[in-house]
């Protein structure tokens, strides 16, 4: 019969074939590494960048449905910055769980106690909620000063200053 010899594109369309995309396979997946410094760079521009490389999208073969995105190490993240009087005024709500306790804090208070939980907030509600994005913001690694555990993986150094000149500030 003739039928056999006819491809999927030619059996959907009589007028032009149809290409279906390649998404990329679990076995296909290559994670890199990259650390960036945070010294004077703006929170905003920083957490953007991060969710689009843990997502995967900076690849050519991004899949949404799919952990394809690379590990990042944060580093000097006491010293992080932002723009305007958002070091003040911001706030930073939580519940706990129980009748009238909502709390609320400023990033100036949060950079004392805990600095890694500004960048992990706003990196996370720039993922999609969800079980992958869950997986997706495990591989962002945040750590004060210079020093990071991941030597080992050789991380490839981002200076996210020389990206854009908005992206760090020598002001705050």
């Amino acid at each position: 019969m003739v039928l056999k010899d006819l491809t999927l594109s030619t059996i959907l369309s009589i007028y032009a074939p149809i290409m279906m995309t390649n998404f990329i396979k679990k076995n296909e997946i290559k994670n890199n590494w990259l650390l960036i410094d945070a010294e004077n760079v703006i929170v905003g521009r920083l957490a953007a960048y991060i969710s689009k490389v843990l997502r995967g999208k900076n690849k050519s073969q991004y899949t949404p449905h799919m952990d394809n995105g690379d590990f990042v190490v944060v580093t000097n993240i006491e010293k992080i910055k932002f723009t305007g009087k958002k070091h003040n005024k911001k706030k930073y709500y939580r519940h706990t769980g129980h009748p009238g306790g909502i709390k609320s804090t400023t990033p100036s208070v949060l950079i004392k106690k805990k600095p890694e939980e500004i960048l992990k907030l706003a990196v996370k509600r720039m993922l999609p909620d969800g079980p992958l994005a869950k997986k997706q913001l495990s591989k962002l690694k945040i750590y004060k000063g210079k020093l990071h555990p991941h030597e080992s993986q050789n991380p490839k150094i981002i200076d996210f200053g020389k990206i854009n000149y908005k992206n760090k500030i020598s002001l705050n």
